[in-house]
C-alpha cells in the first residue's frame, strides 16, 4: 500500500507527457506534384479559369468556435485559387490559366471551389471541375492538417503550408486530363470558340452546337477555316483573356501584399488552437490525477493532504503558464487578423480602375472585380454590334449604354 502512492505519481506524470506528444494526422499525405516531362503541345493544352471561391457568411458563434471570422474568409475566397492557379501553372500541364470573378463561355474549364474550413491547422475544401462541353469531370472534398514544421520555409507563389492539398487537386486534374483522348481535348477547345461566338452572335452561330446525352454539349457543324466572323470573334475572345491578364496582376499584388499577415496569422491561430487543446488535456488530466491521489491516500490511510496540495498546485502552475502564453499568442494573431481585414476589404469592395485600350481607345473600367468583368464583356459585346451590325443577343438593352464613349471615359454603371 505504501507504493501506491509514487506509482500513480508516475502514472500521472506520464499521462501528462503523452498528452502532449499527441500525433494528428490529415487526409491529404505527403504529395508531389506532376510536373509534365515534355512539352504539351498547344493544341493539346487546355486553358483554366479558377473561379474566386465561395465564402458562406458565418454566425460570430460559429467563426469563434471553428477559429476565423467572415472577413478573414472572404480574403481566402481570394488567396486559396490565386495559390491554386500557381500551383497548377508550375505542372506545366495547362495553357492559361487565370483567376476570375464571373463564368465566361470563353474557357475550356472551370474550377469552383467552397472553404468548409480554413484557420491555420486545418483547411477543408470542395473542389469541383466542368469542360466547356459541361462534362463533370469530379467533385471532391480535400482536408488537410497543418504538421508543426508546416509554416516553415514557405514562399509567395510557390509553397504554401498546405501545398500538398495543392498538389492533391492538381494532379487530380491531370490525371483526369490523361483519360481523355487527343479528339476529346480538341473537341473541349473548339466547344469554347463555338460558345463564345455563339453569346456574342447568336443569330450567325445558331446551330453549330447541340445538345447529346447527359446534356453535354455537342459538335454539330464547323464554320469555314477563313470565316471573316469568327476571325473577328476570336479576336474579341483574345481581349477577353488580355483584360483577366489584367485582372490577375491585381490578384498577384492583393496575394503578395497579404502573404505575410495571412501567414503570421494561420501559424498563430494554429498555435494557440493547439494550446488551447492542450490546456483542456490538462485541466481534465489534473482532476483525474487529483481524484486519484485522493483517493490513494485514503487508502493508504493517512490522506497526506500537503502532498496532494502540492502535486495539484505544481500542476496549475504549469498549466497558468501554458494559458498566459496563449494569451499572448491570441493579441498577436488579433493583430495580423486585423491587417487581413483591413486588406480585404478594400481589395474586395473597389478594385483599382483598370484601362484597357482597344482598337486606339482607352476604356476605364472600375468597381469590384465582378462589376469590371462585365463591363468589359458588355463594351466587348457593344463594339461587336456597332462593327458589325449583328444582335449581340436579346439582352443587349440590359448592358451599359457605351455607344457615345470616347477615349478615357469610364464604363462605370
Amino acid at each position: 500500500m505504501k507504493n501506491s502512492f509514487p506509482n500513480l505519481t508516475i502514472v500521472a506524470i506520464f499521462l501528462i507527457v503523452l498528452s502532449g506528444c499527441a500525433t494528428y494526422q490529415s487526409n491529404v499525405g505527403p504529395t508531389q506534384i506532376q510536373h509534365a516531362q515534355k512539352e504539351i503541345p498547344e493544341d493539346q493544352l487546355l486553358d483554366v479559369g479558377l473561379l474566386t471561391f465561395e465564402s458562406e457568411e458565418i454566425s460570430e458563434t460559429e467563426a469563434k468556435k471553428e477559429g476565423t471570422s467572415n472577413e478573414t474568409r472572404k480574403a481566402e475566397s481570394h488567396f486559396i485559387p490565386y495559390h491554386l492557379k500557381n500551383t497548377l501553372h508550375q505542372s506545366s500541364h495547362w495553357g492559361a490559366v487565370g483567376v476570375i470573378p464571373a463564368e465566361t463561355n470563353s474557357i475550356d474549364l472551370i474550377v469552383k471551389g467552397k472553404i468548409e474550413e480554413s484557420n491555420g491547422e486545418h483547411l477543408t475544401l470542395e473542389i469541383e471541375v466542368v469542360d466547356v462541353t459541361g462534362r463533370h469531370w469530379f467533385t471532391k472534398k480535400y482536408k488537410m492538417e497543418t504538421p508543426l514544421n508546416a509554416y516553415a520555409g514557405n514562399l509567395p507563389g510557390e509553397k504554401d503550408a498546405y501545398q500538398d492539398l495543392y498538389n492533391s487537386i492538381a494532379n487530380d486534374m491531370v490525371n483526369y486530363k490523361k483519360k481523355l483522348t487527343t479528339d476529346d481535348i480538341k473537341k473541349i477547345r473548339t466547344t469554347a470558340k463555338l460558345k463564345f461566338a455563339e453569346d456574342f452572335a447568336p443569330d450567325a452561330f445558331d446551330g453549330y452546337l447541340v445538345k447529346g446525352k447527359k446534356n453535354i454539349t455537342e459538335i454539330k457543324r464547323l464554320p469555314v477555316d477563313d470565316d471573316p466572323m469568327m476571325a473577328r470573334l476570336l479576336k474579341i475572345r483574345e481581349r477577353e483573356y488580355m483584360y483577366i491578364d489584367t485582372l490577375n496582376e491585381q490578384y498577384d499584388a492583393f496575394y503578395n501584399e497579404i502573404w505575410p499577415s495571412y501567414e503570421n496569422w494561420r501559424q498563430l491561430n494554429m498555435t494557440e488552437r493547439k494550446a488551447m487543446r492542450e490546456i483542456k488535456r490538462r485541466a481534465f488530466t489534473q482532476k483525474l490525477v487529483g481524484a486519484l491521489l485522493i483517493a490513494a491516500a485514503i487508502a493508504a490511510g493517512s490522506a497526506d493532504s500537503g502532498s496532494v496540495a502540492a502535486a495539484q498546485t505544481g500542476m496549475i502552475l504549469v498549466g497558468t503558464q501554458v494559458i498566459i502564453g496563449g494569451f499572448n499568442v491570441s493579441k498577436e494573431a488579433e493583430i495580423h487578423e486585423a491587417a487581413i481585414q483591413e486588406l480585404s476589404e478594400s481589395f474586395s469592395s473597389e478594385m483599382k480602375p483598370v484601362v484597357i485600350e482597344f482598337e486606339g481607345k482607352q476604356y476605364e473600367l472600375t468597381g469590384s472585380a465582378k462589376e469590371q468583368f462585365n463591363q468589359w464583356r458588355a463594351l466587348l459585346r457593344k463594339i461587336y454590334f456597332a462593327e458589325t451590325g449583328f444582335n449581340p443577343g436579346p439582352d443587349l438593352d440590359s448592358y451599359p449604354d457605351f455607344e457615345n464613349l470616347e477615349s478615357g471615359e469610364s464604363l462605370s454603371q
